[in-house]
């Protein structure tokens, strides 16, 4: 799918998860996340992700250690990622992502508004957030509102809006055209 392609797609990877058995566990030590890193690349068939995240646990603060902060950087700087952040669950966790990293993956919805602080802070900064459950997981009562809302914050870089079938997706891309030409 990638080949002769790579560069009309961005690809976004996390590290700090693994499955065995069907079974998930954490390991945010710098050489399970190399490995996943590496494993990605191999997988995808490709030289670099265009971003990397570390995984959340909800110990955002533990998980985002200088170690592995450092180690992100130097991914970076090897050129084998183009953008590096963090996936969190907490305030503080999306912050400390954006102080020293590029990107951060938060949630934000109408009926949520507890991680706005991060939004801010890299409206202020120049740095991106990824908005995960912009639908409430598929229970936003009004997904076009949904939408609205999300591409209304100037901290707000992309949103990931999921789908289970065809239909989902056409109404899901529908719902993101009239949710931008409302926000201009």
């Amino acid at each position: 799918l990638l080949q002769g392609r790579r560069e009309e797609w961005v690809i976004v990877g996390k590290a700090g998860e693994e499955f065995e058995g069907g079974v998930s566990r954490y390991d945010f030590t710098p050489a399970a996340i190399e490995a996943s890193l590496h494993r990605s690349l191999k997988r995808l068939k490709t030289e670099y992700l265009d971003v990397l995240l570390i995984h959340s646990d909800g110990n955002d603060a533990a998980n985002l250690s200088d170690e592995v902060i450092a180690l992100m950087q130097d991914f970076k700087a090897r050129g084998l990622v183009r953008a590096i952040g963090a996936s969190t669950k907490t305030v503080e966790g999306g912050l400390r992502a954006l102080e020293f990293m590029d990107v951060a993956m938060a949630t934000y919805t109408p009926e949520y508004l507890d991680e706005k602080p991060v939004l801010d802070y890299a409206a202020a900064h120049g740095k991106g957030v990824l908005l995960k459950k912009v639908l409430g997981s598929g229970h936003a009562a009004d997904m076009q509102a949904a939408l609205a809302h999300a591409f209304a914050h100037p901290g707000m870089a992309a949103a990931i809006v999921g789908t289970i079938n065809p239909e989902h997706l056409r109404a899901n891309a529908e719902a993101v055209e009239r949710a931008l030409g409302q926000n201009g």
